[in-house]
């Protein structure tokens, strides 16, 4: 699976906490577009597409939601909840964004421009690329959460 959890260093004291997030050393691309999402509603679901060569780091700022991230022969289940952890998905990798709490705000960063023909909206030509490509499927679900932010560094 093309994707990992990265533990971001944070910085801070009794006035608070502080993280950088720098392309090619903390997140693992040049970052060229930067965007978030907020306000998205428990019962909303987000995502459903893949990115042909977009690479992302997602970091839950504040609240948490449930991904789920398929590369064509398994399905596994990431809960994003901290501010110190982000999320990668490379290459060809199906997303789906689920059970966002309330005021959940995602920060993304993504190697490339915004590009409409680099999405793969359908979650069947998504398969049929990853056949292709020499791939099968075979779901298998694992779990993965990120625990409890610790306030007292």
């Amino acid at each position: 699976m093309n994707y990992h959890l990265i533990n971001m260093q944070v910085h801070g004291d009794r006035r608070g906490k502080l993280i950088s997030l720098e392309g090619m050393k903390n997140v693992p691309f040049e970052i060229k577009r930067i965007y978030y999402m907020f306000d998205t509603l428990p019962n909303e679901s987000r995502g459903f597409h893949a990115h042909k060569e977009l690479e992302q780091v997602i970091i839950a700022m504040d609240g948490a939601c449930r991904f789920i991230l398929d590369d064509g022969e398994k399905r596994e289940q990431v809960l994003l909840n901290r501010p110190d952890v982000g999320l990668y998905i490379g290459k060809n990798m199906w997303r789906e964004m689920h059970d966002f709490s309330y005021g959940c705000k995602l920060v993304v960063l993504a190697s490339e421009y915004y590009d409409e023909k680099e999405y793969i909206r359908n979650y069947d030509d998504f398969l049929n690329i990853i056949k292709d490509n020499g791939g099968g499927y075979n779901c298998k679900v694992v779990f993965i959460s990120a625990s409890s932010y610790d306030l007292a560094l």
